[in-house]
């Protein structure tokens, strides 16, 4: 196992982890081809026998003693991912909170969800007893982001261990040093077998995860790289789970408390330098309120400072090359008639990006209709709630969405095309565990989090069991003579009937 301390062995190729504010080495990593990453997956295979053997309670124990841990060393872990992916630390306690939460609940509810349950067999089969439980993959492959390196791939760790697999995790390139701690730590609590294990390497590395044998692949990542997964996993028929970007939008409805809508648009589009999938990159104002919210909105962007220090509001970009991106959007947005009442294309100052307000931006703009992924927000006047939804279902993406209305925004909330929606608040649907999370569209499908993501990583299994011969067998070639009449009366009687109408 590779460890930020342990350099690779002599003679394989490394790659570096950079400080994205300092370009300063964090550590040496080595790029694990496809032999390496299929022999993982084969000592995957016996752990993840061993860690089934364990049983619920077994397993569930270990995981509370990992939460221990990670609870206590919070210190140690946010300050390697603000070095490493640039974020301040408070921001990387805040993203730990919730890994704390996930991980809790996870390993709490597991046998609760996926536990043997008797199921009710019918009237055809009334003489069967049933069962349902959910068995695990077997060993599930989990690709991860840089931009939240620990809560974002521990919705899929987290909940793969819970349901019973191991796990081959390879983390981003930009965030392996994150990625190797996990794997130490839950490597202390569980020394016997290597239930969950560390690949690193670039591209290269997770195309070979995909196609070394895995039961389930977890992505999350870009649309372009998540369809190369999948093109991978089709040759095998490896079954996967897709969390791609977003465009994520924000409604603010006439009756909305517009100072707090203002202060959740900025946290939801700039804290992170931007870099959250989930966050806020479009905004959508009803005209009543729109000048209003707009200043609001522009007077506290002006207050907020990148930087490396403890003070800055948010950190650099983690990957030089968004910076291009993130201009280009800003360029194309200007070019097509829209205005910066904030910032402009000098904003993008390498490796920052300052607070970029765009207002007036037409629909087909690069900054409306692709991901950004930086500092930046669109401001655009509507003339009511309908015009709202319309645009803000008007890309290809369907990852996570924000009202802000006191009088119906849960109703608003349901029209717009989106795995997950918060009301009068961002981004909170990430912080409860129960509730599963994804998109859909271009930004994926399945589901990590809650009862369905521990579905996610694990497979049905049904059974049945004859308790006493049927009256009327009509499964077999010597049936008695008009037993199927008898079925036949039988299903008049039951099925047959008027249904009962609820008053």
């Amino acid at each position: 196992m590779t460890t930020v301390d342990s350099p690779p062995a002599a003679g394989v190729e490394t790659f570096e982890s950079l400080d994205p504010a300092t370009g300063e080495p964090v550590g040496r990593f080595p790029v694990h081809d496809g032999a390496a990453v299929r022999a993982a997956v084969e000592r995957a295979r016996p752990a993840a026998e061993w860690w089934w053997g364990l049983g619920w309670a077994g397993r569930a124990a270990r995981l509370a003693d990992w939460r221990r841990v990670l609870a206590g060393r919070l210190a140690e872990i946010g300050e390697l991912v603000h070095r490493e992916g640039g974020k301040p630390v408070d921001d990387a306690l805040i993203e730990l909170a919730a890994v704390l939460e996930h991980l809790d609940w996870a390993a709490r509810h597991a046998e609760k969800v996926l536990g043997r349950r008797k199921v009710r067999t019918g009237v055809l089969l009334a003489n069967h007893a049933a069962t349902l439980e959910y068995q695990p993959h077997g060993v599930v492959g989990v690709i991860g982001p840089w931009n939240y390196p620990v809560l974002t791939p521990m919705g899929s760790i987290a909940y793969a261990l819970a349901a019973g697999n191991a796990v081959v995790f390879k983390p981003s390139e930009f965030t392996p040093a994150v990625g190797s701690w996990l794997v130490a730590t839950f490597a202390e609590i569980v020394p016997e077998q290597p239930v969950l294990q560390l690949v690193t390497g670039l591209g290269a590395t997770g195309a070979a995860l995909c196609r070394a044998g895995v039961d389930k692949i977890a992505f999350t990542g870009s649309t372009a790289t998540g369809k190369a997964v999948m093109a991978a996993c089709a040759e095998t028929l490896t079954p996967v789970v897709i969390e791609c970007g977003g465009k994520d939008a924000m409604v603010v409805d006439a009756d909305a408390d517009v100072s707090a809508a203002a202060d959740a648009a900025l946290w939801g589009g700039l804290s992170n330098g931007g870099q959250t999938c989930v966050g806020v990159e479009r905004v959508y104002v009803v005209d009543a309120v729109h000048d209003a919210f707009l200043a609001a909105l522009t007077e506290r962007a002006r207050e907020l400072r990148p930087g490396a220090d403890r003070e800055a509001s948010y950190g650099p970009l983690t990957v030089p090359a968004q910076l291009d991106v993130v201009r280009r959007h800003i360029e194309d947005a200007l070019a097509r008639g829209g205005r910066a009442v904030v910032g402009g294309p000098e904003s993008v100052r390498p490796p920052y990006v300052e607070p970029v307000i765009l207002a007036d931006v037409p629909e087909d703009s690069l900054a409306v209709q692709e991901e950004t992924f930086g500092p930046t927000l669109t401001v655009t006047r509507v003339s009511d709630v309908d015009d709202a939804v319309r645009r803000a279902n008007g890309t290809r993406y369907g990852l996570a969405a924000a009202v802000f209305s006191k009088s119906r925004g849960e109703e608003i909330a349901r029209r717009i095309r989106s795995g997950m929606a918060s009301v009068n608040s961002v981004v909170s649907f990430a912080g409860v565990a129960a509730l599963p999370f994804g998109g859909v569209g271009d930004s994926g499908f399945g589901r990590v989090h809650g009862e369905d993501g521990l579905r996610e990583f694990a497979r049905s299994k049904a059974i049945t069991r004859q308790r006493f011969p049927a009256p009327v067998d009509v499964t077999t070639f010597r049936r008695k003579k008009g037993a199927t009449k008898r079925l036949a009366t039988i299903l008049q009687l039951v099925y047959g009937r008027p249904a009962r109408r609820r008053r």
